[in-house]
């Protein structure tokens, strides 16, 4: 859904690494051992509201119907190498973003290990990575 007063719609294919049991200070060779497994997300924005608006994230990301994941969960032992995943982005049937995870400036494990040394990860909650600016255009 477009919110009231969107101009600057904007949306990112992104991965999600979901978390399957309790964890904090994680060591890095442990990291993986908490996934779960990974899903789809998109990374709605309106960038408007994000960064001409006195620049704060969550104006321009928890909209209404924003960061939808899914449609699936595929489970840790079904990835091989979650830093090698096609993922792509078409909106209303045309080609926006075609891109691998290799691209990923931090890989999974690093993200669930810095993650880990901030705040305590339970089951179920997402990370939604960050991909390099630029890796995925069509």
């Amino acid at each position: 859904m477009i919110p009231k007063g969107s101009s600057k719609l904007d949306w990112e294919v992104e991965l999600g690494i979901v978390i399957g049991q309790h964890a904090r200070y994680l060591s890095k060779d442990k990291a993986l051992d908490v996934v779960a497994g990974y899903c789809l997300a998109n990374d709605v924005s309106e960038r408007v509201f994000q960064i001409e608006r006195a620049g704060q994230w969550t104006k321009g990301k928890g909209c209404e119907t924003f960061g939808p994941l899914g449609p699936w969960l595929v489970t840790k032992d079904e990835i091989k190498d979650p830093q090698n995943l096609n993922m792509w982005l078409d909106v209303n049937g045309e080609k926006r973003q075609r891109g691998n995870t290799h691209t990923m400036i931090f890989d999974c494990r690093h993200i669930v290990w810095c993650c880990s040394q901030y705040f305590a990860l339970e089951p179920g909650d997402v990370i939604i990575t960050a991909r390099r600016r630029g890796s995925a255009s069509a």
